[in-house]
């Protein structure tokens, strides 16, 4: 059906066309005027640019020469930006810059082209001063005038990405610009941009590092108008990209063959601002003395990233994916900065190939593992939660589970090579002390079954009291070591069990690096989940090798040295005393007075370990201190003990829960940490001495005597 044509009366006609002729020249009058006025409108807006840079920044901003070169183009030369009583942070010879019209009306300024010669961005560090300290002076005045309104994250994400965006402009050409970082003379970094080029997308760049030192390009391509880039670093030559300057500064080594960046969309997801892309690296190396003591090479790896930036929050989405070789992860990372910061962390990697996952580790990081051959599957899973407001109630629950899994060969390391005689060889300070050997031949070694029972579940009470039920890990202990560990700043609390230390003692290396503990957690799994070593040879090996005074390895050598006993005939008291100094065994002899009895100090922690080992069926009550006032140090080791000048305030310490099954913390520390000041040289050596009598009041009392008090208060008050 054909549509009846509307007739236009030729009147309505006529005055359209009068009204967009009147329109169309006022429109060309006014850009007639304001061409002929744009020199002078020019030179108004950089002299206003300028006053509110010294104004609002100390910037000191000089321009030798601007003026249109073009309908939208303006040609700057001479230019110099210093800091208020700093060294002169950047100089432009000349710059030629053009905007789109377009956008312009609407107040967005979009580049379009950028023709740069010659030019240099210098940052200075020289002690706690830089030459961008004009950054923070803004920051600090915009907090005290604005009002406390807030911006959320997603806003100022997108804000932010567009501030970006708009200036890549869709062609450009820079020639010799130099960025130099000069940190306290110490380390420097300079690159010399000879050339770098926008055509059409296209984006091309050669970069000379340090002078000489390197060439490294950035190619690829660029669609600021759509939100995408794909960019690559890579070097000349097939050489390696290497960032001298960490390692100056940081003692990092790192290097790597190329990165690729990827941008793929950027927009909002409902009320989160998401941006999703990719990050990949070939033949990454790292060498840090904090995270492994030889190189660390990760031959491939990439990132697929969707990142969602919330109201109050940044989160790397579960949807993401890493891929190492053949070995897949779903990670998920979300911190929540307000109204109290949360830290999330989830790992998901699915059932997979066995082989797949270790053949996926890092050169370097799992050393004595390299090699190993293992059929079956694996699934890994880590769920940690923290409210820093409320720290005690942290989650870590970490699973790995195995299906039909199996060592098929060993690695560098044969993991069962404890289940017969071995060489042991204690380090200290990275030294070895001596040989040991772990097996009949040694007359110190002590069969299991040879050690009284009274040092056995003294030790295991303080140190591991799960041992035998547990798989390697306790993540009850591990979460409250986190909350110990958080609350304290510090790291005070450890959560490692008996099969931990036995592994790091016999497989590993002693120096403390990330990936050793790493190697230690997989190892410590691989033995208990393949039952690879049964429980009671691994506490007979532990109970032969563990430290236990200066140059004293094993409880056959410490029942010798310190009481002149074999390790069956060790009292309740010696076995307490024995288990306690595990955890700080060059401590011993601090613990002793002169006439070789034990520090009073020391009673509380008696009375919990015997306390909690009789309420386990592990030995028999007792009100005097479980064997406390019958240790008795060797008469030929007193010789060697110290005046009775320290003592201990024992009413001031604090028992722990029993479910924590171990003993107060810092109490076996006193001591050590009191002689070192004692032989430190510095004044106040003497502690006063606080003698527990029959006066001291127990906290029951105390609490009967503030309810009393506050009884008595209130009745005044009335």
């Amino acid at each position: 059906m054909q549509l009846p044509k509307i007739k236009i009366p030729k009147k309505y006609l006529k005055i359209g066309a009068w009204v967009l002729g009147v329109f169309l020249l006022l429109f060309i009058s006014v850009g007639v005027y304001a061409y002929s006025k744009r020199e002078a409108l020019l030179k108004k807006m950089m002299a206003k640019a300028i006053s509110k840079a010294d104004k609002d920044y100390g910037l000191k901003i000089k321009i030798g020469y601007a003026g249109f070169s073009g309908l939208s183009t303006v040609n700057m030369k001479e230019i110099s930006v210093v800091p208020k009583d700093r060294d002169t942070l950047s100089t432009i010879d000349d710059i030629t810059i053009g905007v789109k019209l377009f956008p312009l009306i609407f107040g967005n300024v979009k580049l379009s082209e950028i023709n740069l010669n010659k030019g240099s961005l210098n940052v200075v560090l020289k002690d706690t001063l830089t030459n961008l300290d004009f950054i923070l002076k803004r920051k600090k005045k915009d907090s005290a005038t604005t009002t406390k309104s807030k911006v959320a994250l997603s806003d100022l994400a997108n804000e932010l990405l567009n501030e970006v965006l708009y200036k890549i402009p869709d062609d450009m050409e820079v020639k010799d610009f130099v960025m130099k970082l000069n940190d306290n003379d110490t380390a420097s970094l300079k690159f010399l941009t000879t050339t770098a080029t926008i055509d059409g997308g296209d984006l091309k760049s050669t970069i000379v590092v340090n002078d000489t030192a390197a060439t490294w390009h950035v190619n690829g391509k660029v669609n600021p108008g759509r939100r995408k880039f794909d960019m690559m670093l890579f070097a000349d030559g097939h050489k390696k990209v290497e960032l001298p300057y960490l390692e100056r500064k940081l003692h990092t080594k790192v290097s790597f063959d190329t990165v690729r960046t990827q941008m793929e969309d950027a927009d909002y997801s409902g009320d989160d601002f998401k941006i999703s892309g990719s990050w990949s690296v070939k033949n990454l190396l790292i060498n840090q003395p904090r995270i492994s003591a030889t190189d660390v090479i990760i031959p491939d790896a990439k990132v697929d990233a969707d990142m969602l930036i919330g109201e109050n929050y940044i989160c790397l989405d579960s949807t993401s994916t890493v891929f190492l070789k053949q070995a897949t992860v779903h990670p998920y990372l979300k911190y929540t900065l307000s109204p109290n910061k949360i830290y999330e962390m989830k790992i998901n990697a699915e059932e997979q190939d066995a082989q797949a996952i270790f053949d996926s580790f890092p050169l370097g990081l799992f050393e004595s593992l390299e090699g190993m051959q293992v059929s079956g599957k694996l699934k890994y899973n880590l769920d940690f939660y923290l409210d820093t407001s409320i720290p005690d109630s942290v989650k870590f629950e970490s699973t790995l589970t195995p299906t039909n899994f199996k060592i098929v060969k060993w690695g560098k390391t044969d993991l069962q090579k404890i289940n017969s005689d071995f060489i042991y060889t204690p380090y200290e300070y990275g030294k070895p002390m001596r040989n040991i050997t772990i097996g009949p031949s040694n007359p110190n070694f002590t069969r299991l079954g040879e050690i009284s029972d009274n040092f056995k579940n003294a030790l295991l009470t303080s140190e591991d009291p799960s041992f035998f039920r547990h798989k390697g890990f306790v993540e009850e202990s591990i979460r409250k070591s986190i909350a110990v560990n958080f609350k304290e700043k510090r790291f005070k609390r450890g959560g490692s069990t008996i099969s931990m230390q036995l592994v790091k003692n016999v497989f590993l290396s002693r120096q403390k690096t990330l990936a050793r503990k790493a190697e230690e957690i997989l190892i410590v799994w691989l033995i208990e989940n393949n039952k690879l070593i049964s429980k009671q040879r691994m506490l007979e090996v532990y109970f032969n090798i563990i430290e236990m005074g200066r140059n004293v390895y094993g409880i056959g050598e410490a029942a010798q040295h310190y009481f002149g006993k074999n390790p069956s005939e060790l009292t309740i008291g010696e076995g307490i005393f024995l288990a306690n100094i595990v955890p700080k065994p060059k401590s011993a002899m601090y613990k002793f007075m002169s006439d070789g009895s034990l520090k009073p100090y020391l009673l509380p922690w008696f009375r919990f370990i015997g306390g909690t080992m009789a309420r386990r069926g592990l030995t028999p009550s007792d009100s005097s201190g479980y064997g406390f006032y019958n240790v008795r140090l060797r008469e030929g080791l007193r010789q060697y003990l110290l005046p009775d000048s320290i003592v201990i305030d024992t009413n001031k310490i604090e028992m722990m829960d029993e479910d924590e099954a171990m003993p107060p913390g810092g109490m076996q520390d006193q001591p050590k940490n009191l002689f070192d000041r004692l032989f430190s040289g510095k004044k106040d050596t003497v502690i006063k001495v606080v003698p527990k009598t029959d006066t001291v009041k127990t906290r029951k009392q105390l609490r009967q005597e503030r309810r009393e008090q506050k009884r008595k208060e209130n009745e005044d008050g009335g």
